[in-house]
């Protein structure tokens, strides 16, 4: 363990040097990280990076917060209780146009894992069987994927045979388990598999992966206060963490039951578990497997014209400006 450890930080500090990130040069910078839902291997590759030391190598002392239901990242940032959080990035904009300055500085996850999962025998195959169903969607800004589809689709959110009934779903798997909802909103890595280790195998269920349907946002991207990035010191810190953070997905993704382990040391409420976290280390690693940490464009503008397809009620009302940069990546020199 101790020669993998040094490998690690050895690769570390020479690809710092390389991209011009000073590792030494503000020792102990302090960094707090706000996630967006509460511990688990969805967050592994920032866990790792601290277990590992690679936070330390880089000169910071990272503090890594927990979310929860009750926990909103963009209202953290703003209200000076983080440096840096995760979001998504429907949430991070439809902030932004309500005042919040949130700029995305890096993209650890490349493709969503968001998904609808319905029961087959409710005789929903293609989404146009959504009609006249309910479904049970998670809001809190988690909400922006879904309204944007349902629009695309020229489906109503407002009930009716012609129209969705929308069942304000909790983070939980309770309405398909009771029959309250015809499909609930899952993650490839979490509640569907929830769903099927309470009692309902996979193949009674039909699952509609955002992704195949084209209107997939970028997930759990890293963002920070717009009037932030104005400070040298403060982006020389962001490009060290992030450089650091990539780091540890990588070494997430090539060793997905030790990072679970690292999760699982870290979770103080004791409710995941082994199996699950391994499990979801899984799916999450084939989630920011190709991405360096920066933001492709192409990303950035597939996810803003999805939010503005909302029809009459967009999630946003205009394309933003200055809501991501590569100023922190290119100083991290990620590629």
């Amino acid at each position: 363990m101790k020669t993998i450890r040094n490998a690690v930080l050895g690769a570390a500090m020479g690809a710092a040097a390389v991209g011009g990130v000073s590792a030494g040069a503000q020792a102990a910078d302090e960094v707090t990280l706000q996630l967006k839902w509460v511990t688990q291997a969805q967050f592994a590759g920032y866990y790792v990076a601290k277990d590992k030391g690679l936070y330390e190598e880089a000169g910071l002392d990272v503090t890594i917060n927990p979310g929860g239901p009750d926990i909103s990242p963009p209202q953290v940032i703003a209200g000076g209780g983080a440096d840096v959080i995760i979001d998504w990035m429907p949430s991070a904009l439809a902030s932004r146009e309500k005042g919040v300055p949130l700029v995305n500085i890096a993209q650890p996850f490349k493709r969503s894992g968001m998904m609808l999962t319905c029961r087959k025998d409710t005789g929903i195959v293609q989404p146009a069987d959504f009609k006249g169903k309910t479904l049970g969607v998670w809001f809190f800004g988690n909400e922006y994927p879904f309204l944007s589809w349902m629009s695309q689709l020229g489906i109503p959110t407002t009930g009716g045979d012609d129209g969705v009934t929308v069942l304000k779903q909790g983070f939980n798997v309770d309405p398909i388990l009771q029959k309250q909802a015809d499909c609930i909103s899952t993650m490839t890595y979490n509640e569907y598999w929830q769903v099927i280790d309470a009692g309902i195998p996979a193949d009674d269920l039909v699952v509609f992966k955002y992704e195949d349907q084209g209107v997939s946002t970028m997930e759990d991207g890293l963002y920070v206060l717009e009037e932030n990035l104005n400070d040298p010191a403060f982006v020389d810190k962001m490009a060290r963490f992030v450089s650091a953070s990539m780091k540890g997905w990588a070494w997430a993704r090539e060793n997905p039951e030790e990072a679970a382990m690292i999760v699982l040391e870290n979770d103080d409420t004791g409710a995941q578990t082994e199996k699950h976290q391994v499990r979801m280390m899984g799916e999450i690693n084939l989630l920011t497997e190709g991405s360096s940490g920066k933001l492709a464009p192409e990303d950035y503008e597939r996810t803003v014209a999805t939010l503005l397809s909302g029809g009459s009620d967009p999630v946003i009302t205009k394309a933003p400006e200055g809501a991501w940069t590569h100023a922190v990546t290119d100083k991290a020199g990620v590629n």
